[in-house]
């Protein structure tokens, strides 16, 4: 007894010291990739703003309702400024340390005096410490944010001739050499291609291309493949999937009743314009303002679907005002997040606590969006497919000027757009956010601190916005989604908060290069294809993503770029890489979405019992195989297996899908019909083609892991697929039931114990870590 008491005891204390001794480590390991060292020269923006913004800024920022002491230290002039009680005082004394009262506070040992306040849980580092006096020596000089500052072309810094082969790898040596790293090697052909086939298409390369490309020696190989996949018509699908997160779009309204909407023939737009390259001004212009271009065609008015997509009630006794402000609250926080990269939000109800923000700057982009003639709640759940304004999409329209629409049947559909009012809506302050709150009355407008809006040089609607957000002056439009585009080939952007170039947001990682991506990109007229062929033909993408000890001991977050991230693909492409594999993929672009296998019951029970998406009726056929992308999409219940691999649910803007790693997601690699019915049917075709073991398993591997597999890889396979049939010789009334999953055709002639062990071994190689990872 005393014995198991030790023990007890015993084991929590070695828990404690394991933890601390972890910690110790990762504090050993973080500060390694941490610059603690003292720059000769503090800079506000990259020293000194992040420390005042995380500690300061909540009491003594741009928030005059929460500001304290009537202290404001976000500009010179607050800063400088005697107090109000002492004239003799200042907060920041430039080249006086000793004077400068911030300096007395945030080292005062008194912790009544200290600040932070000890309340605020909130404290400075010696080192913190150390740049803010060394900033305030220097003359405490201020600069605008950094994302304020309109960027210039940088000088080009000079990297190793034989290694770089793009402007982009400048940068990127640089910085490795700054911190010192070295870029790795290539990464080999075939990791290379299935990594570039993913980001481009989402789709794994087929054993023709696989062959084609390895046997390609010349110096343009890749460079012809990746010209290949930028023409092929997936590339609009992968492009797409990011921005319908962003345009928060789903088939079904939201809220509780949510109903039916039809909004697709608006993502068969989205498609289209990525693979017919259009260029981001004009993606954006069609977008916010379509409807407003004089002598607007269908297509630019079915472009503004965007802003419509935010969630809709369609529930009896709701306040109308109440939903259509909710309505231009999504717009004008959409709108903010999804161009500009700030949080817009935070200001709906009292000045930003951060950032430059008003209460009144939000209402006057608001006022942009504020002038649709549109109702809170209007008609009934089953007649409300698309509220107005809305226009009407007919198969003649689509034979002739929208051929991009896959419409399928003869009836029209109904899309929702913008639309102005013909009378001017009139815009207020909404104290604290009330929508029956009205303050003082605002025009359009946009926060100064930005770019300056003149109603007169633009226009006073939301086509005057698209031109302003496209002005060569704008310090944000084209970094923000150079930034987006960089994530979605590295899995982390220049600047890690891609929602956020605020005050509150992480410091880009590569400033110079951030700055030289966006001038390059609007002076080549925002040619996205030009800008992804560039991210993906640099050496720094080329590399492999083996990682030595020493780079992680310096670089743990490969912040640094000296390798290639290995990222799983994501939740769409999980799907389409399954279906892809295994020869079973639909490869029918756009139209109505689709309702493939899904856990029964899961829609009755979060159903408010009405409507047409009250029930869910699974589809058939080709619409089973379908692209993940395709997948119908209820807002209140989305698709489960997507949701386990981080799909978003589409409720709200989303720039950043969370990243994790459960069991879950194993478990539907074990067990989601369509991989098991993909494993069937991949079996089943390698059965019939009666090649050697090896030959078959190879063939299998190459399809799913995307190249050949080693010797030691094969004879795992090999033993593992003979003791599944020898299992099954033992048991056949299995094999019956293992193999008759999916509806997909079976060959009733196959169902024998060699298919059935090659379907358990093919589910096996899907389970694998690496069929999931672009690497």
């Amino acid at each position: 007894m005393r014995a198991m008491r030790l023990t007890s005891i015993r084991f929590p204390l070695i828990l404690v010291a394991f933890t601390i001794l972890a910690y110790t480590s990762w504090r050993c390991t973080s500060s390694r990739a941490d610059d603690t060292a003292m720059p000769e020269v503090v800079d506000y923006n990259y020293h000194i703003r992040p420390i005042l913004s995380d500690r300061c800024f909540k009491c003594h920022g741009p928030d005059a309702n929460k500001r304290e002491a009537n202290l404001r230290l976000d500009t010179p002039e607050g800063a400088y400024a005697a107090f109000k009680d002492n004239a003799k005082a200042h907060a920041i004394v430039p080249g006086n340390p000793e004077a400068s009262e911030l300096m007395a506070r945030i080292t005062a040992k008194d912790t009544s005096q200290r600040m932070p306040p000890m309340k605020s849980n909130l404290t400075l580092s010696p080192h913190e410490i150390e740049l803010l006096e060394k900033w305030i020596e220097q003359g405490a000089k201020y600069k605008p944010h950094w994302a304020f500052i309109a960027p210039k072309t940088p000088e080009i810094p000079k990297a190793d001739a034989a290694w770089v082969r793009n402007p982009i790898d400048h940068f990127t040596y640089a910085k490795m050499k700054e911190k010192g790293l070295s870029p790795s090697e290539e990464a080999d052909k075939e990791r290379l291609l299935k990594r570039v086939c993913f980001d481009l298409t989402g789709l794994p390369p087929s054993l023709e291309m696989q062959d084609r490309f390895l046997k390609d020696t010349s110096p343009r190989a890749y460079e012809k493949i990746v010209d290949e996949l930028l023409a092929n018509k997936h590339y609009g699908e992968k492009m797409a999937t990011y921005w319908l997160d962003v345009a928060r779009y789903a088939d079904s309204h939201g809220y509780q009743d949510d109903g039916l909407r039809t909004m697709w023939p608006w993502r068969d737009w989205v498609i289209h314009a990525f693979n017919s390259n259009y260029s981001y001004a004009k993606f954006l212009t069609w977008q916010l303002a379509g409807d407003l271009i004089p002598h607007a065609t269908k297509e630019m008015m079915l472009a503004t679907g965007f802003n419509r997509n935010h969630k809709i009630t369609q529930e009896g006794g709701v306040i109308d005002e109440e939903y259509r402000v909710e309505y231009v609250n999504d717009r004008t926080s959409t709108f903010g997040k999804a161009f500009l990269a700030l949080t817009f939000e935070c200001s709906k109800c009292h000045d930003h606590k951060y950032d430059p923000i008003s209460q009144k700057d939000y209402y006057s982009t608001y006022a942009f969006f504020n002038q649709v003639p549109e109702k809170g709640l209007f008609g009934t759940i089953d007649a409300s497919f698309a509220d107005p304004p809305n226009i009407k999409i007919t198969s003649q329209e689509v034979s002739s000027i929208l051929k991009f629409i896959n419409k399928r049947d003869t009836a029209a559909v109904e899309v929702m757009v913008m639309k102005d009012s013909s009378n001017w809506r009139p815009t207020y302050v909404l104290n604290r956010g009330n929508y029956d709150a009205h303050g003082e009355p605002v025009g359009v407008g946009i926060p100064k601190s930005i770019l300056p809006f003149s109603p007169q040089k633009y226009g006073k609607n939301r086509l005057g916005l698209a031109k302003w957000l496209v002005d060569d002056q704008n310090p944000l439009t084209s970094r923000v989604f150079v930034n987006r585009v960089w994530f979605q080939f590295f899995g982390r952007g220049i600047v890690k908060t891609l929602g956020d170039f605020g005050m509150q947001g992480e410091l880009p990682t590569h400033p110079e290069l951030l700055d030289w991506l966006a001038v390059d990109f609007k002076s080549h007229h925002w040619n996205i294809k030009r800008l992804v062929k560039q991210i993906v033909t640099s050496a720094t993408y080329r590399q492999s993503s083996s990682i030595s000890s020493a780079h992680l001991k310096v670089d743990p977050d490969n912040i640094y770029l000296s390798h290639a991230p290995r990222l799983r693909i994501p939740a769409e492409n999980v799907r389409d890489h399954v279906l892809a594999s295994a020869d079973i993929l639909n490869p029918e672009i756009g139209g109505p979405s689709i309702k493939p296998y899904q856990p029964k019951g899961i829609w009755e029970v979060a159903s408010s019992g009405r409507g047409s998406l009250m029930t869910y009726i699974q589809d058939h056929q080709q619409d089973l195989y379908r692209r993940g992308m395709y997948v119908f999409i209820k807002r209140t219940v989305p698709p489960p297996s997507m949701l386990i691999f981080d799909a978003s649910n589409r409720d709200q803007c989303e720039v950043q899908r969370g990243r994790t790693n459960t069991p879950l997601q194993a478990l539907v690699m074990m067990n989601d019909p369509h991989v098991s019915e993909s494993s069937r049917v991949l079996a089943e075709n390698m059965a019939q083609l009666k090649l050697p073991v090896d030959e078959v398993l190879s063939q299998v591997f190459r399809k799913i892991v995307c190249r050949t597999p080693q010797a030691k890889e094969l004879a795992i396979l090999k033993k593992y697929l003979e003791a599944e049939q020898l299992e099954f010789q033992k048991k056949p009334n299995k094999i019956k039931q293992l193999m008759k999953v999916g509806e997909y055709q079976k060959n009733q002639a196959l169902a024998n114990p060699f298919t059935a062990a090659l379907m358990q071994t093919i589910q096996m190689i899907y389970n694998m870590e690496e069929t999931l990872m672009r690497v």
